[in-house]
């Protein structure tokens, strides 16, 4: 399924060297701005690539200033606009620029190294952000953006300056060309797209692809394939995946849930998580082998038929990926070293077994700036279609200063799913700060609430529940009672006493613990809750 989220085209322009001349702003800057029209003076977006009704407004604008740039977010587009600007190899940058509004990001990408960025949940008035970084050994250009995020209230920007090195072609030019024109998907398949657009007028030496602001692509011509993503805006990797999806956690051990070999999982599971990997005496390292009790009792399993298994699972549509963690799990990435060990240890399990991607579950508390930093490797070893799924428990997102709903923001641009658990944990807050008890259609939709209104797209969000109620201490309901939240979510309808402030249809879907226990009850919650995802808008 083609994704949904937003592909744009932006022009490379072959010119001479220009001699940017500085320009007095409101605030002192300590060297030239190599951004064109960072202070929007010439009352147009232009030099700036933006989202359809991203506008210059003459109020509120920053202290000093004339005209500020006004987006307005929607539940499928974060109003973008971007620049490219050249830059020397090897060097130091620093960006920052002055914002309000809630959940306003600037940042960078493309830079051959680490992209940053920085974010403010709420300002209510003019405050400034501020990122720096280091250009690759052989990067000539980065890509600046400024953004909302989805459904979010309009922002406003102003005084954007990026200063450091010019790049070969000097400055930025002052009249760049014109949008391309006719952008056409000219193919699908489940891991790729092939596009074609029409070039615009004036000397274009080149178009990058940006999928959300990610550059995909750098070509020459008027055509280009990238990776497919499906799942609707806002998500991260994880190409082929449906737009609403149910996710399931198999069982490398027994319990008493009936065992099951990979192969064995029914088409109705479109994503399935292997639980779990584990750490060794390593700090952040993850380990995985098929556990020999799980062998034992479907008679001899090994590993390559396990692997085999995750090919034959794979050649009919569904994912695979690798669970870290558990109610009992112990890996820890607390620093760089941590998470630079965890990043290539799961790269190796992926290259290994042929794992699509990886899920965090680890219930015992992580660090959100130092897991992020280990996913943003992962991501960059395995590529853009590389699945990440968070499992928290439901104290982990009550709010955007927890540390699983940071993490979540901190990856937002790569994060496919976040799927809390809905289950084993008494009374919690809704977003309107009412509380309620757990086994609930009110419990599930306005905890979902706090996380679609906290930052996260509604592409990205899935509710967590017990596939039986010999899966979990507490918290089961009825599938029949998780599609009605879903409605509820996608359309305001089968709500409970809770009805959300707006809908969200493009709500991700469902996770389940587990498909074992749902074997045990004859997939009751999956043949009940699957075909309802498919009613979905």
């Amino acid at each position: 399924m083609l994704s949904s989220r937003r592909v744009r085209l932006i022009c490379l322009l072959t010119m001479p060297a220009i001699a940017l001349v500085g320009v007095t702003a409101p605030r002192a800057y300590a060297a030239t701005n190599l951004l064109a029209n960072g202070n929007f003076s010439t009352g147009t977006t232009a030099g700036w690539t933006c989202s359809v009704g991203d506008h210059i407004v003459s109020s509120p604008v920053d202290p000093g200033s004339t005209f500020a740039l006004s987006g307005t977010p929607t539940n499928s587009d974060f109003a973008q606009c971007s620049q490219v600007v050249s830059v020397q190899p090897s060097s130091s940058y620093s960006l920052t620029g002055f914002v309000e509004g809630n959940y306003v990001f600037l940042g960078d990408t493309g830079t051959g190294t680490s992209d940053t960025n920085n974010w403010t949940p709420s300002a209510t008035s003019w405050s400034e952000l501020s990122t720096t970084f280091t250009t690759g050994a052989s990067t000539t250009s980065v890509t600046i953006y400024i953004h909302g995020w989805y459904a979010q209230p309009t922002f406003f920007a102003d005084n954007l300056t990026l200063t450091g090195p010019a790049g070969s072609g000097g400055g930025p030019p002052p009249n760049p060309p014109a949008a391309p024109a006719g952008l056409t998907v000219t193919g699908v398949t489940a891991s790729s797209v092939s596009l074609s657009w029409t070039a615009p007028s004036g000397t274009v030496s080149g178009y990058h692809v940006l999928q959300n602001g990610t550059q995909v692509a750098s070509v020459t011509g008027t055509t280009a394939t990238t990776a497919a993503s499906g799942g609707g805006g806002g998500g991260g990797g994880g190409g082929g995946l449906p737009a609403h999806l149910l996710m399931g956690y198999w069982q490398d051990f027994t319990n008493g849930a009936t065992p099951l070999t990979i192969a064995a999982v029914p088409t109705s599971y479109n994503l399935i998580a292997v639980a779990f990997g584990n750490s060794d005496a390593t700090p952040g390292q993850v380990t995985f082998s098929v556990d020999s009790g799980l062998s034992a009792a479907l008679g001899g399993y090994t590993q390559q038929q396990f692997i085999n298994d995750i090919k034959t699972v794979q050649a009919r549509g569904q994912k695979v990926i690798l669970s870290v963690g558990g109610q009992n799990g112990t890996v820890s990435v607390n620093d760089a070293a941590s998470a630079s060990n965890f990043a290539s240890s799961v790269f190796a399990l992926i290259q290994q077994y042929g794992f699509n991607g990886v899920d965090i579950d680890l219930e015992n508390g992580l660090n959100p700036t130092f897991m992020a930093s280990a996913l943003e490797q992962l991501e960059s070893d395995a590529g853009p279609n590389l699945i990440i799924t968070l499992a928290p428990q439901t104290v982990d997102t009550q709010s955007t200063g927890n540390d699983y709903f940071a993490l979540a923001l901190n990856i937002k641009t790569i994060l496919t799913m976040i799927n809390t658990q809905y289950y084993n944990s008494g009374t919690m807050n809704g977003c309107d700060g009412n509380v309620y008890a757990e086994g609930t259609e009110n419990f599930m939709t306005a905890l979902a609430c706090t996380e679609l209104e906290g930052g996260l797209a509604p592409s990205q969000v899935g509710l967590g529940l017990p596939a039986s109620s010999s899966a979990a201490g507490s918290g089961f309901v009825s599938p029949s009672v998780v599609n009605s939240a879903l409605d509820c979510l996608a359309r305001k309808q089968n709500c409970g006493s809770f009805v959300p402030p707006t809908t969200w249809p493009g709500i991700r879907g469902v996770m389940t613990w587990s498909i074992s226990w749902d074997a045990s009850n004859g997939y009751n919650f999956a043949n009940t809750v699957s075909p309802h995802l498919a009613t979905l808008p």
